[in-house]
């Protein structure tokens, strides 16, 4: 007996722009607004979103995900605390580049974050939303931040959290994941 080939597609949504976004300044527990040009961004998704039909969608903790869901048509998403954006500890607010002033080369991806998340801690919490889609039959929408879906989007590929490296994500794109021939895919990114 064969096992049906899963159909179903996970979209993912970065949040509109914040001040910090903008500015490169690495952002997960600080609840920061959506710029006004976030705002009118997070709205134009309303639009590019309208002609799908999901069976479950679902948001981050943080005001800056949930504003965009709201914004794009979807007020009624469900809060799931593990798409919260990576802890970067003691780099809250501050770019990469002034990060290796002190730390040369660092990556978020491959380097200690003081006080912060592991990559292991990001995939455990990641791997409980790819099992919570799994056993959604239809569509899923989620609305997050950069590193998390980055990170959502390795996992859903199978690969090892890190590899979200490889996956830029602009705020307020939509991308979609889904299946080849039984395998996981990227379908749509960063548009």
């Amino acid at each position: 007996m064969t096992t049906a080939e899963r159909k179903d597609r996970l979209f993912l949504v970065r949040h509109g722009e914040t001040e910090w976004s903008k500015n490169g300044r690495h952002t997960s527990v600080t609840d920061l607004p959506l710029t006004p040009e976030g705002e009118a961004v997070a709205a134009s998704l309303r639009a590019r979103l309208a002609d799908e039909d999901f069976d479950l969608v679902l948001t981050s903790p943080r005001a800056r995900a949930r504003r965009t869901a709201e914004l794009a048509g979807f007020p009624q998403a469900e809060v799931d605390d593990d798409l919260a954006e990576w802890n970067y500890g003691d780099y809250e607010g501050v770019t990469t580049a002034d990060i290796r002033k002190t730390v040369p080369g660092w990556t978020v991806w491959a380097d200690p974050v003081p006080n912060g998340e592991t990559p292991v801690e990001v995939s455990t919490r990641l791997d409980r939303v790819v099992a919570r889609i799994a056993a959604t039959d239809g569509d899923t929408l989620v609305f997050g931040h950069s590193h998390a879906l980055r990170a959502l989007a390795a996992r859903w590929l199978e690969l090892d959290v890190t590899e979200g490296r490889h996956f830029v994500l602009d705020t307020a794109t939509v991308s979609t994941l889904g299946w080849d021939r039984g395998s996981p895919a990227i379908l749509r990114w960063n548009s």
